[in-house]
């Protein structure tokens, strides 16, 4: 039985594929030399998706918000999130440099929820990554285990489930893809793994990626906001750019490329639900260990540099208000005030 998420409205992630509100995103990995690494994101909605970036200490209790079977935790390691709703962890990097970031898939499907089975909140997957681990090798060992399900449920209004997969990546330049297909946890994992649209499923986007290889993307590229082109254009670009261990150039050709590969503000489509505006961007510098952020309604870039933040075990919770368009210039981490903790969608 589909287990029901009150107010899942929904995970802050890529997750409405219907006309009436659609998701779209796109999530790239630059591997440069020096151990410049950097990981982007697009976050693609039909309608507006308050945002807001919070600071998590360590030593937070957690749990999966999903009843009593919830799963739970206490975070090991200090964080900062992009929140949708303020009900969900939807992209976020750790002080380890390990980055998560959630995006839709219409082929998902999930394991069965029942008394006899540990659960967490689709809300919580990605806070659940940052809190408890330090890289990709780590998450994959324990996620293979299956301890708990992840559970996900109709999108409030609609008789439509909403279905995500899961993509991380570290300071060493790991990636690792998670997807439930027909029950069964999937786990794509090497360090080549470096871009990830919405559907299909990553086995046939590599495949699609194989064929456009051949091609060579100085003859001819995709070019419309489909995923799959999407897909395509972030690989070709993302290994075009220059390798550079400047973090200034680095950043600004990832940055392009994220660009690149998102959808104009205002588009949408009812005959691809798949495509939507973009809304926001971020990029994880895990070297530096900085995280940059814009909006599509705001004018300037802003970040975060994590080697200034207070992430002891007992410092609070901070939040940056975006949901406003709020304009911050350069280093935010000044800007954040002291608020009490979202909650994660569930049972």
């Amino acid at each position: 039985m589909k287990s029901r998420i009150n107010i899942l409205a929904i995970t802050g992630t890529c997750l409405l594929l219907v006309a009436a509100s659609a998701f779209a995103c796109t999530r790239a990995v630059y591997q440069g030399p020096d151990g410049m690494i950097i990981t982007a994101r697009s976050m693609d909605w039909k309608e507006e998706i308050p945002a807001n970036l919070w600071l998590f200490p360590r030593g937070m209790k957690r749990n999966g918000a999903v009843g009593p079977n919830s799963v739970t935790w206490t975070s090991k390691y200090g964080s900062v999130v992009t929140s949708a709703f303020d009900i969900s962890s939807t992209d976020g990097m750790n002080e380890k440099g390990l980055v998560a970031n959630l995006l839709w898939l219409a082929e998902s499907s999930y394991p069965e929820y029942g008394p006899d089975k540990k659960g967490l909140t689709v809300a919580a997957w990605v806070q659940y990554v940052l809190d408890n681990f330090a890289t990709v090798e780590d998450a994959v060992d324990a996620l293979r285990s299956e301890s708990f399900v992840v559970v996900s449920a109709d999108i409030p209004g609609t008789d439509r489930f909403a279905t995500l997969h899961l993509s991380i990546s570290d300071a060493k330049g790991d990636n690792a893809i998670f997807e439930y297909i027909d029950g069964k946890l999937v786990i794509h994992h090497d360090m080549s793994y470096t871009v990830m649209t919405n559907s299909p499923v990553f086995e046939q986007q590599l495949a699609l990626n194989a064929y456009w290889r051949q091609i060579g993307g100085l003859t001819m590229l995709p070019g419309t906001n489909r995923a799959a082109d999407r897909f395509v254009r972030a690989s070709f670009y993302m290994d075009a750019i220059p390798r550079t261990s400047d973090t200034r150039t680095a950043v600004a050709s990832v940055f392009s490329v994220i660009r690149n590969a998102s959808v104009p503000f205002g588009i949408t489509s009812e005959e691809e639900p798949n495509i939507s505006s973009t809304r926001w961007r971020s990029v994880s510098d895990q070297k530096n260990l900085v995280y940059y952020f814009e909006t599509a309604l705001t004018p300037n870039t802003l970040w975060v540099d994590l080697k200034g933040a207070n992430f002891s075990e007992g410092s609070p919770v901070r939040k940056l208000s975006l949901t406003n368009h709020e304009i911050y210039t350069g280093n935010a981490l000044g800007k954040f005030e002291v608020s009490e903790p979202f909650t994660f969608a569930g049972l």
